[in-house]
């Protein structure tokens, strides 16, 4: 019956209820025949109570001991599921990330997985048990635990699927798929049935919360169909996958990331090497810069503007504060009352007048546009953050329904 591998977020086996109805699906795949493997996240708000409690006691504790700390919320629930199955009467064996042979690179945080060494768990499936595996974590050249960063369960269950050659990875999370919109936000938004790597990708990038992008990165390099599915309600997901063949739609999807801040630098010299030497300085402190704005020159200046992730603002403006001499800026402006809303969709390609309808839009709900990002298949645009589901609402409207 081949190989399957399941992850399950945190929500979905968040107390003692959910983590049955996770143990009841895993032994129903089971009892028909199939290997099985799954990754688990940390319960509920497990990880950001960790998180608490390490700056009770320290501001700023070291990355390697975080790492330490985090990755025990995800043991816990691997254990927890373990249990849970074998109260059910079936064979099963929970891993760490290090057990599972997950070996990564050594940067504490957001490490990069080298390779799976998958002795142990193809050692287990022989032995024809459920193997469980604690995601988001893996361990270096040095023996120290390293965890993947926020979504890194997504990771594990693909990196597993892809070590393994499963025929499927299945994602199970609390919504029933992937839909146009955040259900939350957009009332019209539409559950789709398939969605390519490709739009996945760039939704996940800007702002949807269903899938880790780096997931889908893995998924596609490796050509592996996600499906994204309820582990609430047994009712078909969302696949993910290289090639759809669902109706063309112009746009799929439309997201909002609130996770944004616009950085400017003010008075820059118009001369050769300034953009360079900006943005090789943030990609030394490894900041990832999404939308960059460049003004004309004027009286032999210029000002660049670019948006940063909330959580790596201060890195950001801590490098550029002090390379303000040599960059010859006059003063860096913050602004982190933004947000940016996008529409992704691989049908815009071949459509003109795309972009035209997205600003009509915003246009029609008296809302600024302060800067635009654009690809063959999405745009985005930075705005007040205060417009932000009002300009979700509208774009999405205009295009999908």
């Amino acid at each position: 019956m081949g190989l399957i591998v399941q992850k399950f977020g945190g929500t979905s086996v968040k107390d003692k209820e959910r983590v049955f109805n996770a143990a009841r699906t895993i032994t129903a795949a089971y009892e028909s025949g199939t290997d099985i493997v799954v990754a688990v996240s940390a319960q509920g708000k497990t990880t950001d109570e960790l998180i608490e409690k390490a700056a009770q006691i320290n501001p700023k504790p070291s990355k390697r001991e975080m790492d330490v700390l985090l990755s025990a919320g995800e043991q816990i629930s691997s254990a927890l599921l373990a249990i849970a199955i074998e109260q059910l009467g079936f064979p099963v064996v929970s891993l760490t990330g290090w057990q599972a042979g997950f070996v990564t690179r050594s940067n504490h945080g957001a490490a990069r997985i080298k390779r799976i060494e998958t002795a142990r768990i193809k050692n287990e499936l022989d032995k024809r048990n459920i193997v469980i595996v604690a995601g988001f974590q893996g361990i270096n050249r040095f023996g120290d635990i390293t965890t993947f960063g926020r979504g890194g369960s997504d990771t594990t269950a693909v990196a597993l699927a892809a070590a393994l050659k499963a025929k499927s990875c299945q994602i199970y999370t609390d919504v029933d798929g992937v839909y146009t919109a955040d259900p939350r936000i957009v009332k019209n938004a539409r559950k789709l049935d398939e969605i390519t790597f490709d739009e996945m990708l760039e939704l996940a990038a800007l702002g949807a919360q269903v899938l880790h992008n780096r997931s889908v990165e893995m998924a596609k390099k490796y050509n592996i169909t996600l499906e994204v599915v309820s582990s609430l309600e047994s009712k078909p997901g969302t696949k993910v996958k290289e090639v759809v063949s669902m109706e063309k739609m112009l746009i799929r999807g439309a997201a909002k990331d609130d996770n944004v801040v616009r950085l400017s630098l003010i008075g820059l010299p118009d001369m050769p090497g300034i953009a360079f030497k900006i943005f090789s300085l943030l990609a030394g402190k490894h900041i990832n810069v999404d939308i960059i704005l460049q003004s004309v020159g004027r009286d032999g200046t210029k000002d660049i503007s670019f948006t940063v992730p909330v959580d790596q603002k201060d890195i950001a403006v801590e490098a550029l504060k002090e390379a303000l001499p040599s960059l010859g800026a006059q003063t860096i402006d913050i602004d982190d009352n933004v947000c940016k809303v996008s529409i992704v969709g691989a049908g815009m390609q071949s459509n003109p007048g795309v972009a035209a309808r997205m600003f009509e839009a915003l246009y029609d709900e008296n809302i600024n546009i302060k800067m635009i990002s654009t690809s063959e298949i999405k745009i985005s645009v930075l705005i007040e953050a205060k417009d932000g589901t009002a300009a979700l609402n509208a774009v999405h409207d205009a295009f999908i329904n």
